[in-house]
């Protein structure tokens, strides 16, 4: 016999089951669009239509292009998000976001005109995603570009407490005669590199090894700081240049490091030689070495080692292209290697002195 404060013995009848009481607390989230939506004004720009809340994000392109291409690009922010939430700090990590992912389509010479971003939680925690998406919105605005839409999915079960995952998705736009693919580099180029704000956004699996190894973020706080300080925004620096100046090639610095990441826009028949001895890398690198006992060819394959992204150019137009930069008051650039056609066997990608 059934009892009667049961349904068929499932769930008491006094227990009245909704969304929340399961996890999700849409109330949450409607918060969370209503404290948002000053940040998302803060980038607006020609082409987007609507506002915010409705089911998708709408750009129009216009007739300002003769024969545009759309460049997109995905990314995420990685372990490093796992700092932001021990420091307590998420001012900073949407400018991560935003900088892996225009910074990626940055090299094939496209401006970026619209970005949007995906925001996963266990339970949703208005202040936290709010400051989140501000940095977001801080990101487009240094990259050009509209934040045009996202989503906030609260998942109980998938994610542990106070823990959130970020992805992030950027298109931009650029002539098909003027994309920039590395096809035109020969043996006569050099490698200009631009600094990097740090550590950007990789090899954090690794960071939080070492700062644990070390006592943790309460006994390195000023290591902890510098290393959440957030990627470079490179399109502000490098965009006024195309068009102007001999490009023929762009890296954008990430896991794998020069290594790894330059030798993607060389063609096959062709290598890469890098100095690192010709740039000195910030002092966070030094400390992440000496305390985690890390050999220097690990470092120089996990790292960005200061260099954050790479032109390849004639070696006759450096010092115009470098005096360019250095007027523009954003980048002093140095020359870290050069092109080389590699003898039959020989790798393609040379790091001198290792």
């Amino acid at each position: 016999m059934t009892d009667p404060t049961t349904d068929s013995g499932r769930t008491p009848r006094s227990e009245t089951l909704d969304y929340k009481s399961a996890g999700v607390d849409i109330e949450a989230g409607n918060r969370l669009v209503r404290k948002i939506a000053p940040s998302i004004a803060r980038t607006p720009r020609d082409g987007v239509l609507g506002g915010v809340g409705g089911f998708a994000g709408l750009f129009r392109l216009g007739g300002d292009y003769r024969d545009p291409v759309l460049v997109s690009g995905t990314d995420g922010v990685g372990t490093k998000l796992l700092l932001a939430r021990d420091l307590g700090d998420h001012s900073s990590i949407g400018i991560d976001l935003v900088a892996m992912c225009v910074n990626d389509i940055l090299t094939c010479g496209a401006k970026p005109l619209f970005f949007l971003d995906y925001y996963a939680c266990g339970k949703l925690d208005v202040d936290a995603a709010a400051a989140v998406v501000d940095g977001i919105a801080t990101g487009c605005e240094q990259a050009g570009c509209a934040l045009i839409g996202g989503e906030t999915a609260e998942m109980p079960g998938l994610y542990a407490p106070g823990h959130y995952d970020l992805a992030g998705f950027a298109v931009g736009v650029v002539e098909r005669d003027q994309i920039i693919d590395g096809s035109a580099i020969d043996e006569d180029c050099v490698l200009l590199g631009l600094s990097s704000s740090g550590a950007h956004s990789n090899g954090f699996s690794l960071i939080r090894k070492v700062l644990d190894a070390a006592g943790g973020v309460a006994a390195n706080p000023t290591q902890a700081r510098s290393l959440l300080m957030p990627t470079q925004i490179y399109t502000a620096s490098v965009l006024p240049l195309l068009g102007k100046h001999d490009i023929r090639g762009m890296a954008h610095i990430t896991g794998g490091g020069l290594a790894e990441n330059v030798i993607r826009v060389v063609p096959d028949e062709l290598g890469v030689e890098i100095d690192p001895s010709l740039w000195r890398a910030p002092r966070i690198f030094q400390w992440l070495a000496a305390t985690g006992h890390i050999a220097p060819e690990e470092m120089l394959r996990t790292f960005n080692m200061g260099i954050g992204f790479v032109l390849i150019v004639p070696r006759t137009d450096v010092a115009e292209l470098s005096e360019a930069l250095i007027e523009s008051g954003d980048e002093v650039p140095v020359e870290i290697g050069r092109v080389v056609r590699p003898e039959p066997g020989q790798p393609r990608v040379r790091m001198l002195g290792q």
